[in-house]
């Protein structure tokens, strides 16, 4: 029998390291699986040449890493909860930096596929370990939300930076240096996290839920692989039906396993906290919009504008200090106007960003066709991550810190996956066969239009739902 000092947060054995280095160790592994999100984005077209990719194998190779990342999310943040942080950081890095390896050498389509869900699955199990330990490291408060902040825009800083750091890579050595380049900077944050962190976890012997993990992951695979199979097939054909019905099944199965199961991967009862279930839905939305940025611009530089890598990379690198902008101006807006104000306040500028991009053209200028839009939608996804972060993890049970934590990344990661096979259908049906530039944007445009909307739908559901009283303590 279990005595209750057991299933409490043990103490480390020697002294904690400085909070500084948490925070900045938590931040490397962050933008290490976010950057791995965008950074093969202007790899594609040479993917494509250098492997014989279908259109659709190349929405796989951000898909195949995107849904693994998602649907592993909440089994890697129980299994820090119960296993250690520590243990899982390690782990999870590990996986990656090997699974980066594998797919830098691929000599196959199916090979690059293949490494790169596995990178997800190593990525699933990295990221909650980044939020938890930061949140265990810095006391609640104004000093957390900083932390948080700081978190935030690394994060998205990593999916911003992914076009410049790739494009680099592409035309100074090749596409497969966008993975390779993992390496040696997932062995440095290895060695390091290896000797300076140290270890808590929740210990109260409850087991994992794998059942639950391969459910929520087959069930969102399925819905995607559905939803791009509508751009050849149509929404009424078999092909389509078929993987669409049976991915809601098993997303059903999965809720049904969870409200049974003795120790579930995602406890339902935490959806009954209002702030981490609005918070996580409003993840969800504006991930579904957001997501598909990076995508569709690099696609737009490079196959209507003629930009080469290395220049998509560059054209983007306003958007990715705006984002970092956002996200560390969110805590100090967070003091005067309160998390909610500020998460519609963001998904609002976002919105603008988006509807501006929407009217792009085929002879589109870079200063009013990327540049300013992108700049808005960055801006105001910084600025909306932050609050929705803390909000999601505020007053969550110690037990339950990988969980959320894992939450909090599996919604907004879902969102973004099932975004792109929705936005990328929609393109392409508006596109057609014709691969001519003014077709091209039209299909773009399109998407961006649809996501303008969504991020709308979104702002609605933050206002309404979101707990206005949750704010950032000043000090």
């Amino acid at each position: 029998m279990l005595r209750a000092a057991d299933t409490t947060t043990r103490v480390p054995r020697r002294p904690a390291p400085p909070a500084w280095l948490v925070v900045a160790l938590a931040c490397a592994g962050q933008f290490l699986v976010v950057l791995d999100v965008s950074v093969v984005n202007v790899a594609l077209p040479s993917m494509r040449t250098d492997l014989g990719l279908s259109g659709p194998g190349l929405q796989w190779v951000v898909n195949a890493y995107a849904i693994a990342f998602a649907g592993f999310m909440l089994l890697g943040g129980r299994a820090g909860d119960l296993y250690g942080r520590k243990r899982m950081f390690l782990v999870g890095l590990a996986l990656f930096t090997l699974a980066s390896a594998a797919g830098g050498l691929a000599q196959e389509g199916w090979e690059l596929l293949a490494a790169r869900a596995v990178q997800g699955l190593g990525a699933a199990v990295l990221a909650p370990s980044t939020l938890t330990l930061l949140t265990a490291a810095v006391p609640e408060g104004a000093a957390r939300a900083r932390a948080i902040a700081t978190w935030t825009a690394v994060g998205a800083g990593g999916g911003a930076a992914g076009g410049l750091v790739g494009g680099a890579l592409v035309e100074g050595l090749s596409w497969r240096w966008v993975l390779l380049i993992n390496v040696p900077v997932g062995a440095v944050v290895l060695a390091a996290a290896l000797l300076r962190l140290t270890e808590s976890r929740a210990g109260d012997g409850r087991r994992l839920d794998l059942p639950g993990a391969v459910l929520v992951t087959a069930g969102l695979g399925t819905l995607a692989y559905g939803i791009s199979q509508t751009e050849a097939e149509g929404w009424a054909a078999s092909a389509t039906l078929v993987p669409l019905v049976s991915g809601l099944l098993l997303i059903g199965l999965f809720l049904l396993v969870e409200a049974r199961t003795a120790a579930p991967l995602m406890p339902l009862r935490l959806l009954g906290l209002r702030p981490v279930a609005s918070a996580n839905a409003a993840m969800f939305l504006s991930g579904s919009a957001m997501f598909c940025m990076w995508f569709f611009m690099t696609l737009y530089a490079q196959n209507v504008l003629g930009y080469a890598p290395l220049e998509a990379g560059l054209a983007l690198v306003p958007s990715s200090l705006a984002v970092v902008v956002g996200s560390k101006a969110a805590p100090r807006l967070m003091r005067g106007l309160g998390a909610r104000r500020v998460a519609v306040l963001g998904t609002l500028v976002a919105a603008a960003g988006f509807g501006w991009q929407s009217t792009m053209s085929a002879e589109g200028t870079y200063l009013t066709g990327i540049m300013i839009p992108g700049v808005l939608m960055m801006l105001g996804a910084g600025l909306a991550a932050t609050p929705l972060a803390s909000l999601a993890t505020s007053g969550a049970d110690p037990r339950d810190a990988g969980l959320v934590s894992g939450m909090v990344n599996t919604s907004r990661t879902m969102g973004g996956s099932l975004g792109l096979a929705v936005m990328s259908t929609i393109a392409a049906a508006r596109t057609g066969r014709s691969a001519g530039a003014v077709e091209l944007t039209e299909g773009y445009a399109l998407a961006f239009r649809v996501s303008a909307g969504v991020l709308v739908v979104g702002a609605m559901v933050m206002a309404v739902w979101l707990p206005a009283e949750e704010r950032a303590p000043a000090r």
